[in-house]
């Protein structure tokens, strides 16, 4: 579909596409980092319990699903500009409730807000398939992870801003908790109007055949048009794209696991480091190591999935993430370990992410891809979902421990299920 288009302008219009959407993540990617480290804290203020501790970031993941599934259709009518710059206007409407939230003491309003809030982590997702576009072949794990790479900076900011939220709060009278989501609701505006402005021309639409590339040969550009066949876009052909390849089934089990103990584990973590001693400082510096360990290397991630196949990668992720939930939930007081658990947590989700994802992507037609991205972000988010949901519950009832020590059997499930259709692929 898009042999029409001239390698030197479609390697121009990647370029330009990679850096307006990672500039964009920059200012998005400030919200993720406040919600993980203060959304707990303040859903235990609010509700008077620890087991609804993971109740955020569950429905943050479950707004993320939603969203996922929303953006996903409106991406293929209008295009990625509109459909993610869409998504940040929505999260900052969140992000601005959950201020709201906090000054009148609603814990249901917390609620809400963080399932707008989610539309800003699906538009995260949503941007790494983005990058790919118009990648060619052998750098589209590459390119997916610069942009996860990009999120590094304002998702780490993120949690090491809640001692200038405590100062911005009170002196414009909202608590201090709260005072950190102004900045986020800030970023997210200034991420939407990066996109908005910038991505022009759409990669979706110039891959697709329906935006011509400035400079582009007219009669080439309307034979592109003419050739490209619809896309699909329903749930189900999503789901089919999804189970029609080993690559991507393979990818799909470890993105929706990976992602699923992940937010298990990272939701609650707070509450127990808390619980232990440590301070507001010590939750944020933890928050942000670990979201470190899950942009930082990304670009690593994608070079390896490149060079050795997403398969070994994706499968090396889940082992690391072993590792990371026993060595979480057997920490105890030792804020030290917690941390170093909570790193090596963010990047066996980086490297079972990025490789599953760059598989879904080399694994499915053009004409199927952004319905499979939809669904594969939209199972992603509710695996989220469901972690955060049976964490804040497996913390009051077995334990920071029992919950390290269910994720590991989780993983330990998927690991074999991997390496089934991977012998299936083979056979």
């Amino acid at each position: 579909m898009t042999s029409a288009i001239a390698p030197d302008l479609r390697r121009r219009v990647q370029r330009r596409t990679l850096l307006i959407i990672s500039l964009a993540q920059i200012f998005s990617g400030i919200g993720t980092g406040a919600v993980v480290s203060t959304g707990a804290l303040l859903a235990v203020e609010l509700s008077g319990s620890d087991a609804l501790a993971g109740s955020v970031t569950t429905t943050m993941t479950l707004g993320a699903a939603i969203a996922s599934a929303l953006l996903m259709r409106l991406a293929l009518a209008r295009g990625r500009r509109v459909s993610l710059a869409l998504g940040l206007l929505i999260a900052a409407l969140g992000a601005f409730g959950i201020i709201i939230a906090a000054v009148i003491g609603s814990f249901w309003l917390l609620i809400a807000a963080g399932v707008l809030i989610g539309f800003g982590t699906s538009v995260n997702l949503q941007a790494r398939f983005a990058a790919t576009d118009l990648s060619s072949v052998e750098h589209q794990g590459r390119d997916l992870s610069l942009v996860v790479w990009m999120s590094t900076i304002g998702s780490v900011a993120g949690p090491n801003l809640l001692g200038v939220g405590e100062l911005i709060g009170p002196a414009v009278g909202v608590p201090a908790l709260a005072g950190v989501f102004i900045i986020t609701t800030c970023g997210m505006l200034v991420g939407m109007l990066i996109i908005w402005i910038g991505v022009r021309p759409d990669p979706y639409l110039v891959l697709i055949g329906r935006e011509r590339i400035p400079g582009e040969d007219d009669t080439a550009a309307a034979e592109q048009r003419r050739q490209s066949p619809p896309a699909r876009t329903g749930f189900r052909d999503g789901l089919r794209a999804l189970w029609a390849h080993p690559d991507t089934r393979v990818g799909i089990v470890a993105l929706v696991v990976a992602h699923g103990v992940m937010v298990a584990v990272m939701s609650v973590t707070p509450v127990h480091l808390t619980g232990h001693g440590a301070s507001i400082v010590i939750v944020g510096i933890t928050v942000s190591l670990h979201v470190a360990g899950m942009f930082a290397l990304a670009p690593v991630m994608g070079y390896l999935a490149d060079r050795l196949g997403g398969r070994r990668v994706a499968v090396s992720g889940l082992v690391v993430l072993i590792v990371a939930s026993v060595m979480a939930g057997y920490s105890g007081d030792q804020h030290w370990v917690t941390t170093l658990a909570l790193v090596l947590l963010g990047l066996g989700w980086s490297a079972a992410s990025v490789a599953g994802s760059a598989m879904i992507v080399a694994a499915t037609p053009v004409t199927e891809r952004l319905a499979a991205q939809g669904v594969s972000d939209t199972l992603m988010s509710l695996a989220g979902a469901g972690g955060g949901l049976l964490a804040g519950v497996a913390l009051a009832t077995i334990g920071y421990p029992g919950l390290g020590l269910a994720a590991a059997v989780l993983i330990v499930a998927a690991i074999v299920a991997t390496l089934w259709l991977g012998r299936r692929a083979a056979a």
